[in-house]
């Protein structure tokens, strides 16, 4: 009875659901509370499942799951809370992911760090892209690999038991007290990883982290044939796309955008991407420098998905470390890369550096020729030996449009990789694909790259495939109209609020093509001692977002986003994007990102009302 009257409530639910559901990638940091993602979504909604409340309005007031699809959301918490009341277990335990081999790794992980024994028992085949030696050998991972006919011939292990089922119902689980982790795959729709037993919650954690660092949540509109496919117990209705097609038109126009000869990779998102470049890098310095230290040199204040997956490599394997590197504000970027260059030749380590162009929040480029002029220079070990080059890894999110790696540009002489993330200008905001590119010094290092995105099974979904097909050919015209949508922003609250300090690109960097349509804005403050005007100035953030999203609802959201069709988004780095960042290099400022679409006059209107309200 409590099966049917929980599947009855999720068949009235998914008929009346918001169509945003499927349709954002980024939601509202306004109703949305970090520290219970996922829970306080599912609390709410159990409440309406108790009072049988399905209907639309009643939808809407649930409060955000997760701030990106990329980490979660409504769809993917339904999915795996009906599982989990159908088996009678904790909705924690129940995590669905878009990759079908990053589950297994999140356990792996896991046991690495904790020394524990892992056994891997499958019935049919592993999927393709499963490679035993690379994740042995590159990733650091041990485990023992099982074939058996049922989950009946499961031996006794001083460890865990891992279970893989390919299957068309990704729902459908024999639990059983010899398996700690359940793992049912589907060719079109990713897996469901189910934890069972209270001795392995305190997993839940930690694969939770890995689904939101390296890999992407099951994409809504998989979630929804998940759902209905458990509905109706009958295989789910397949999605008709043009797969072949539409990988062709996204390659070749990123190809086009970036000026390489190389094929493009594109991934499920952003750091997925950049996960399969951390690795091929480490794959190949092991495979050409087997006894040599691998440094990551990793902005102390960028993008905290960034910082925080490098440390997360690092802490994996023996040889790599995470070096800081200073960027923003009084530092330098060139300056602070040549000094650690010199650092890591003399120890006669393998330098790969991550940086963002522009810089994230203060919108920062540096001096191009310099930079170039560094990464070009050749350095000597303490031997008196060359050192080995370094390659520059190159997050160019805010200003894709740029030209870095094509024949003849700033960056083609020295081996140098560039992506993007697919949730910002590339799509609009429509999904969260990424991609990544090289110039023609990489190629051996894009094979690489493109083995671990393949071995993760992180490759962008079909659906993906086909919005960026259609949304790269206008990326750079987009990109061109909210550029002078923000300029003009930019120079208003100039003129209103001169008090105000503006982290933007200079008029002559937007003539070499630099042109972001975000913006940081550190506000004026006062008090007698450094906190009270800290406190201030935080206050004041706060009151200018908070007017801008009340008074302009359809337009300004409280998001971290970037590079979407409409609106005007606003966030505070350090309670966002920064969110893993160490403490003292947070940016308590406000981010305004604008898009090409927007009712510009109103947006200044309202700021004008916030700077005439400032000593109210």
């Amino acid at each position: 009875m409590q099966e049917n009257t929980t599947l009855n409530y999720i068949k009235n639910v998914l008929e009346n659901m918001p169509i945003d559901w499927l349709n954002l990638t980024t939601h509202r940091l306004d109703i949305y509370n970090e520290s219970l993602a996922k829970t306080q979504f599912l609390d709410k909604f159990e409440s309406l499942f108790n009072k049988k409340s399905s209907d639309l309005a009643s939808l809407k007031q649930l409060p955000t799951a997760y701030d990106y699809i990329r980490l979660g959301h409504p769809l993917s918490c339904i999915l795996e809370w009906t599982i989990a009341k159908y088996y009678q277990l904790k909705f924690e335990n129940v995590i669905s992911f878009d990759s079908k081999i990053i589950p297994v790794l999140a356990i792996l992980r896991t046991n690495l760090l904790d020394d524990k024994n892992t056994q891997i028992i499958y019935t049919d085949d592993l999927p393709t892209c499963f490679n035993s030696e690379v994740l042995k050998n590159i990733y650091g991972y041990q485990f023992e690999l099982k074939k058996v006919e049922s989950s009946d011939e499961i031996p006794e292990f001083d460890g865990s038991t891992i279970f893989i089922s390919q299957q068309e119902a990704v729902s459908s689980f024999d639990l059983k007290s010899t398996i700690d982790f359940y793992i049912n795959l589907n060719t079109n729709l990713g897996s469901v990883l189910l934890i069972n037993g209270e001795e392995n919650e305190s997993y839940v954690s930690e694969i939770q982290h890995v689904r939101r660092r390296e890999t992407i949540a099951m994409t809504p509109i998989n979630c929804l044939a998940a759902l209905n496919s458990f509905l109706k117990n009958t295989a789910f209705q397949k999605q008709k796309y043009d797969t072949v097609k539409d990988k062709k038109a996204v390659l070749n126009s990123i190809r086009k955008i970036t000026g390489t000869n190389i094929n493009p990779l594109v991934a499920s998102s952003g750091l997925s991407i950049q996960y399969a470049i951390m690795m091929g890098l480490i794959d190949d310095a092991k495979e050409n420098h087997p006894e040599k230290s691998i440094k990551f040199i990793v902005p102390t204040n960028c993008y905290g998905g960034t910082n925080d997956q490098a440390r997360r490599v690092a802490a994996c394997l023996n040889n790599v470390e995470v070096v800081d590197l200073a960027v923003d504000g009084d530092n330098d970027m060139v300056k602070s890369i040549d000094s650690v260059l010199d650092k890591i030749a003399d120890e006669d380590a393998i330098p790969f550096i991550i940086a963002e162009i522009p810089t994230n929040p203060r919108v920062e480029v540096p001096e191009l020729l310099a930079l170039k002029e560094v990464l070009e220079k050749k350095r000597t070990t303490k031997n008196g030996e060359t050192a080995i080059d370094p390659v520059f890894i190159l997050d160019q999110t805010f200003c894709p449009n740029v030209l870095f790696l094509g024949e003849g540009e700033i960056l083609s002489t020295v081996r140098a990789i560039s992506y993007a993330s697919g949730s910002k200008f590339p799509s609009g905001g429509k999904c969260t694909a990424g991609y990544c590119v090289g110039n023609d010094k990489t190629t051996a290092l894009m094979k690489k790259i493109e083995l671990h995105l393949t071995l993760c099974d992180n490759e962008a979904t079909k659906l993906q495939y086909e919005i960026l097909a259609a949304q790269l050919p206008s990326m750079n015209q987009r990109i061109k109209d909210a550029y002078l949508n923000t300029r003009e922003f930019v120079n208003y609250i100039k003129e209103t609020l001169p008090a105000a300090k503006i982290n933007f690109v200079s008029s002559a960097l937007a003539a070499q093509s630099f042109t972001p349509s975000v913006f940081s804005l550190d506000l004026p403050t006062k008090g007698n001692t450094a906190q009270e005007k800290e406190d201030y100035k935080r206050a004041l953030n706060h009151k200018l977002i908070n007017l801008m999203i009340t008074e302009i609802p359809n337009e300004s959201k409280y998001c971290v986003s970037y590079g979407q069709l409409k609106g005007c988004y606003w966030t505070i780095p350090a309670t966002s994007t920064q969110g893993t960042t160490k403490e003292g290099d947070k940016d308590y400022i406000a981010r305004v990102a604008l898009s090409g679409d927007m009712d510009l006059a109103l947006h200044k209107k309202v700021f004008l009302d916030f700077v005439e309200s400032i000593d109210e």
